[in-house]
């Protein structure tokens, strides 16, 4: 599911009816705000988050790839190399059978032309987003509920709902239930819908949670190697384990001139 401001979509990696009076944060800062006055609590939550990632050393660099092994039920869903950049306006998923995906900022394209597109646009847009997800979180188009203490392992973590303007990415009524890890202030975890080629109050029925640990530091940035899925209530957390993915070989680069770019041998990728 793409959020190129995004998702990714899940694994492409939630919200049920809003409650009236939940206060709604849009995620510009001067919005509402007197002169002097600090952020809304719910932004200041996820800047937070995005400074414990390094946000700033992260988006300093142009592009990122990484190796992923997404298994779910015990078989393996994805074994590729993901590449994007880190504003994600290019994005590149190369399998291991030598399909490649990619999006270059506009079109979103699949080669060989011969290849199946069942299940291609929501891989380049959800996993991707699931691995950038720590430096979104303040991207335009967020919207921010209020702070809420939630369950997720059977201990108490500071959460906020994160959800999309109208027209923000491939799936705007996506919605995001962020955990702040306690002691190191990044993403512990995002509790989530996926609305992609399905309506809202249908995905609601089935929430998905992503939890995210064995982080490791590249370049004074902080990136989660283990993902692990569940399925996942408002009321108990975490449920039945579904999947899990490993992440390896995360590096830094800038890319060569067409990197994002398909080759003429490829076709669009329509949904």
């Amino acid at each position: 599911m793409k959020k190129i401001i995004l998702l990714f979509c899940i694994f492409t990696i939630i919200g049920c009816k809003e409650n009236k009076s939940e206060e709604r944060i849009p995620v510009e800062p001067d919005n509402g705000i007197g002169d002097g006055a600090g952020p809304p609590p719910a932004l200041s939550f996820s800047e937070n988050i995005e400074e414990a990632h390094n946000k700033p050393a992260f988006r300093n660099h142009e592009a990122v790839s990484f190796d992923i092994i997404l298994k779910f039920g015990g078989s393996e869903r994805l074994n590729a190399k993901i590449s994007m950049t880190t504003n994600s306006t290019g994005v590149r998923v190369d399998k291991v059978n030598g399909t490649s995906l990619i999006y270059d900022g506009e079109k979103t394209l699949i080669t060989p032309d011969t290849a199946k597109t069942d299940g291609a646009r929501f891989d380049i847009f959800t996993w991707q987003y699931f691995f950038a997800m720590p430096f979104k979180l303040t991207d335009p188009g967020t919207v921010w509920d209020k702070e809420k203490t939630r369950k997720l392992d059977s201990l108490q973590y500071n959460t906020a709902k994160l959800s999309f303007e109208s027209g923000t990415g491939d799936s705007p009524d996506d919605w995001y239930i962020i955990y702040q890890d306690p002691e190191t202030e990044r993403l512990k975890a995002a509790a989530y819908i996926v609305t992609f080629s399905k309506e809202k109050t249908k995905a609601e029925e089935n929430p998905h949670a992503i939890v995210y640990s064995d982080y490791i530091m590249v370049e004074d940035v902080a990136f989660a190697t283990n993902w692990s899925f569940y399925s996942w209530s408002e009321e108990d957390g975490l449920d039945q384990k579904l999947g899990e993915a490993e992440i390896s070989n995360i590096t830094f680069f800038k890319p060569e001139s067409g990197y994002f770019q398909a080759p003429e041998n490829s076709k669009p990728i329509n949904k």
